[in-house]
């Protein structure tokens, strides 16, 4: 029979690594948030076990590694079109309904408009904006895609 500090002992270890995987999930999060909304939840769901006792310390370590290692790499676990061969165009595409033509678009349409240093800079992002929005008539979701291409480290 297990003692109780041994007990103790694992409950620390796995919250610490729960914590780890939610700051990735977190930190990783406004580059693809449809993806992250997912794996939070996942890691939700797989915590809420470990915390009812649902699955043993093992298996917890081993779901909780395959977890961190969808959210290192999306590309990786999921099965997505061979066109979309970016971390940008698979974001677009998760925020987009997984519509790949639309996602195709305007990745098009941000790579044809941005200029060398546009973050930040009020007139280079307003034309990339302009880009979006010539894609996506809908305001709201022009913004939402905007604020996500923003983010992108392929931009």
């Amino acid at each position: 029979m297990p003692c109780r500090r041994d007990r103790k002992d694992k409950e620390a270890v796995a919250e610490t690594i729960d914590n780890n995987v939610r700051k990735l999930i977190i930190d990783e999060h406004p580059i693809n948030p449809k993806y992250y909304e997912k794996m939070s939840e996942l890691l939700h769901a797989l915590i809420q076990q470990r915390k009812h006792d649902a699955v043993d310390y093992q298996s917890y370590l081993a779901k909780l590694v395959e977890l961190t290692k969808k959210a290192k790499n999306p590309a990786a676990e999921e099965n997505y079109p061979d066109t979309l061969d970016t971390p940008a165009k698979r974001a677009l595409y998760d925020s987009l309904g997984k519509d790949e033509a639309l996602a195709t678009k305007v990745d098009y349409a941000v790579r044809m408009t941005n200029k060398d240093g546009w973050r930040g800079h009020k007139v280079k992002e307003k034309e990339v904006r302009y880009a979006v929005e010539s894609v996506l008539p809908d305001e709201a979701l022009a913004e939402r895609i905007f604020d996500l291409v923003k983010n992108q480290r392929d931009y």
